[in-house]
């Protein structure tokens, strides 16, 4: 096997052992943050000034339909705050569906907590509201300013008018939700209102002011949603108001084309269990946990962290050096981390190559002679010295023992000075045998 197999190789193993599964991201979006004069309305209870609002989109690839969110025995659904979350005591909703688009408009109803899949507002015909990320939203606003009633002291410029630059967008100018003709069937929830009275004294209730919201034994779901715009594919899941820190752990059930067959799968946050079997098909993503774990993203790097979502530079510390890391080997590379077992050279066995050009301290007759630099891009300098007058010449080989450059000097004396062109090489690594008289010895360089 050629070394820029071998190479290739190596970097497939690598990427197939540690590629994320397929959501292309997980943003929390800053929606909105309160104002002194949002904390003045006593219609939805008290919300303080300062809290903020965020939504949670999942980004799909183009053509994935998100099934629902859930939480199992193996993996729990968790939405953790280190202060309580807001709900609006008397038109609050648990789940976006369910609100009235009117209903948004008032005091401040727009900034309830709530999960969903995708739709906001109840449908109206043939049309409904989904929430897209503020900056693609293209119609305008019905929430905050103007649009808004002004609440319980009837504030005559309206609430939810604060324009944080941390928010982006204005919600008076942009309110993330847009209509579509898209609509969804099928939809079913347990684990959050009571079956009986539908009553809801979770997180996403006024019944009980509270600070998280674990469950094994929840989902809501329905027949299929996409994003508004199906080719960022990113999909509402939930809105949450609070003071506090923000920490969640989702689980979700998409269905993707799989060598063209539509499939479901479970993408989850925490892997220490991963069912593949029956209508079980788990997968690990990094961006189903918040806030994200970052860490060092390059492979290239032996801090290469598989789990991490964001990057941090400073993590990756270490380059990997691909060699031979057996000492018993004649081309044992002390600075090398990583073993490619293919590389190793010993006697009787250097797998077809020419041992003589990769190891060429087995060869009896030596000599002294310097390249510079080392690694190399355009030129290696050659630099030798002799006594006498001696007929010299160079041969370069690749690792396999392949002879890519080779040049006869000719009858040399004192000191010479080569400039070799390395331009025409690949990257890799490379032996130069120096032949001065019946003497030869070879040294090794990198290009790169």
């Amino acid at each position: 096997m050629k070394f820029n197999q071998l190479i290739a190789v190596f970097s497939i193993l690598i990427t197939s052992f540690f590629t994320q599964a397929q959501i292309e991201n997980v943003l929390v979006e800053k929606y909105y943050v309160s104002d002194d004069f949002d904390a003045l309305d006593t219609n939805g209870g008290h919300l303080l000034a300062g809290t903020t609002t965020y939504r949670i989109f999942v980004d799909l690839p183009k053509g994935s339909k998100l099934l629902r969110i859930y939480g199992d025995k193996n993996h729990p659904f968790s939405i953790k705050s280190t202060e309580p979350f807001f709900n609006h005591k008397t038109d609050g909703q648990s789940f976006g569906k369910d609100f009235t688009k009117a209903r948004l408009s008032n005091n401040t109803v727009a900034l309830d907590s709530w999960l969903t899949i995708g739709q906001i507002c109840k449908s109206t015909g043939n049309q409904t509201y989904y929430g897209v990320p503020k900056e693609q939203d293209k119609d305008s606003s019905f929430i905050g300013g103007k649009n808004n009633d002004g609440g319980s002291s009837n504030i005559p410029f309206g609430l939810l008018n604060n324009s944080d630059p941390n928010t982006g967008t204005p919600l008076y100018l942009k309110d993330g939700v847009q209509l579509t003709s898209t609509t969804v069937s099928s939809w079913g929830d347990y684990g959050v209102k009571n079956f009986i009275n539908s009553d809801d004294s979770t997180i996403f209730g006024s019944i009980v002011s509270g600070k998280e919201f674990k469950s094994r034994n929840f989902y809501l779901g329905n027949s299929g949603t996409m994003g508004v715009d199906t080719v960022t594919n990113q999909i509402l899941v939930a809105q949450l108001t609070t003071a506090g820190e923000l920490t969640f752990s989702l689980n979700i059930e998409v269905l993707e084309l799989i060598n063209g067959i539509p499939t479901k799968v479970q993408y989850v946050s925490n892997d220490s269990i991963l069912k593949n079997e029956g209508s079980y098909n788990e997968k690990y993503s990094g961006f189903l946990k918040y806030p994200f774990t970052c860490g060092c993203l390059d492979k290239n790097y032996l801090e290469f962290n598989p789990k991490a979502v964001c990057s941090d530079q400073q993590a990756c510390k270490t380059k990997v050096v691909l060699g031979c890391i057996d000492p018993m080997a004649c081309n044992y590379d002390p600075t090398a981390n990583v073993m490619v077992h293919n590389l190793c050279c010993y006697p009787g066995s250097c797998n077809n190559r020419d041992i003589s050009v990769v190891c060429p301290s087995m060869l009896e007759n030596s000599l002294t002679f310097e390249i510079h630099p080392n690694p190399t891009q355009n030129s290696l300098y050659l630099n030798a010295k002799t006594g006498s007058e001696q007929f010299m010449s160079y041969e370069i080989y690749d690792v396999f023992g392949t002879k890519v450059i080779s040049k006869v000097l000719g009858a040399k004396s004192t000191v010479v000075d080569e400039e070799i062109s390395t331009e025409q090489l690949s990257n890799g690594i490379y032996h130069i045998r120096l032949t001065v008289g019946t003497a030869t010895e070879s040294k090794t360089f990198i290009k790169n």
